[in-house]
């Protein structure tokens, strides 16, 4: 079974510095339909202005991952981890008994496009941590690269959750399976482009929820970028 979730149907707010949409509840957006969808808490998409940006604040027990699609976000956190992500990079933080951080758009000039994702993980109140790696989708085109896993195989980062993070970059008329094993969940999200789910057709910002389905086609009508999340 495949639930879409369409983009324009997403939690929407424009701040000023900050244009969001959420796709599960989110701070003032509340959806009793979409608070969740197995342990993926919480996937925004934002755009950040130039020199704008989350001032320091705190997250506990959760497993958060972030991908910039567009420009460069600025980090500092609480361990002393500071750094820049860029398109390419993934990030993971796991918030566990407690840590501060900030993100901020590190150019004066342009915006920053990324998606903010949140996992609930498997124990509480676990030792914080941050990690920070390149799995560059685009340079394998049409390729299933694993961004985030349980144990950082094949070079990804390690979530404290049974969860498989999957990325793949498609160029127009190109085709894959999604890799969902039986008796597991998955959701689909279209970063950017437009594809074909089993006959579902999805554009950038949509995603899908998965259940009980297997070797699903997902085909590219113009170059993409589609994060693919197995799921417990």
């Amino acid at each position: 079974m495949i639930t879409v979730r369409r983009s324009q149907e997403r939690g929407h707010f424009h701040h000023g510095w900050l244009k969001t949409f959420h796709t599960f509840s989110f701070a003032e957006y509340f959806d009793p339909n979409w608070k969740a969808f197995r342990c993926l808490r919480v996937l925004n998409e934002d755009w950040v202005a130039p020199g704008q940006g989350f001032s320091t604040h705190e997250h506990r027990d959760m497993e958060i991952l972030t991908y910039v699609l567009e420009g460069t976000l600025a980090h500092k956190d609480s361990l002393g981890s500071g750094s820049q992500i860029k398109p390419g990079d993934v990030q993971r933080m796991s918030a566990g008994r407690g840590i501060s951080h900030s993100e901020f758009n590190a150019s004066k000039t342009d915006p920053v496009h990324l998606l903010q994702i949140w996992l609930m993980p498997q124990q509480k109140s676990t030792e914080p941590s941050y990690e920070q790696t390149v799995r560059n989708v685009r340079a394998q085109t049409g390729e299933w690269l694993l961004l985030a896993s349980p144990d950082g195989r094949d070079g990804s980062v390690r979530v404290g959750q049974d969860v498989l993070v999957w990325g793949i970059a498609m160029d127009a008329g190109q085709e894959t399976i999604l890799p969902l094993p039986k008796n597991r969940y998955g959701w689909v999200q279209i970063a950017r482009g437009e594809t074909d789910l089993a006959g579902f057709d999805l554009k950038q910002g949509d995603g899908a929820s998965v259940e009980a389905a297997a070797n699903l086609d997902l085909h590219a009508k113009v170059a993409s970028e589609i994060l693919f999340f197995d799921l417990p």
